[in-house]
């Protein structure tokens, strides 16, 4: 746990929050800024900063809650589906690893993501693109 972070002090009971649900891995509570009510932020127990940060032994314990999460806040909020996104440093406001769930309904005023979408200039672009990505995957 890191003193200065919110979510750890959150965890430590050093500043309130209304958290929902617990296991040995993860905590979950409700974002204080929510798009939606029941905007719920997991987090790992352990402060990693960041997905590529976070020990692949943490990797299924922190998706099996958030799929657990995302399954649970449809009927218990009588939401029509919900939105799990994870930021990495750019748009991320408190640096410890979250994953959003929030519940969704259809015309709920949420537009697709919350940025602009762009288009490839060509398809030679786009592989090149491609070719670009497997070739750092194979490393």
């Amino acid at each position: 746990m890191t003193t200065a972070c919110p979510f750890c002090q959150i965890m430590a009971g050093d500043v309130s929050g209304h958290v929902v649900h617990e296991t040995e891995h993860t905590v979950a509570f409700l974002d204080i800024r929510p798009l939606f009510h029941g905007h719920m932020l997991l987090v790992p127990r352990v402060h990693h900063e960041t997905l590529a940060d976070l020990p692949a032994e943490l990797v299924e314990p922190l998706f099996s809650t958030a799929r657990h999460l995302a399954a649970t806040v449809e009927p218990a909020l009588g939401a029509a589906g919900s939105f799990v996104a994870i930021n990495n440093r750019v748009s991320q406001s408190v640096p410890h690893l979250h994953v959003h769930v929030v519940p969704r309904n259809r015309k709920d005023g949420l537009r697709g993501f919350f940025w602009p979408r762009t288009t490839y200039e060509s398809d030679a672009q786009m592989a090149e693109v491609a070719a670009t990505l497997r070739a750092a995957l194979a490393d």
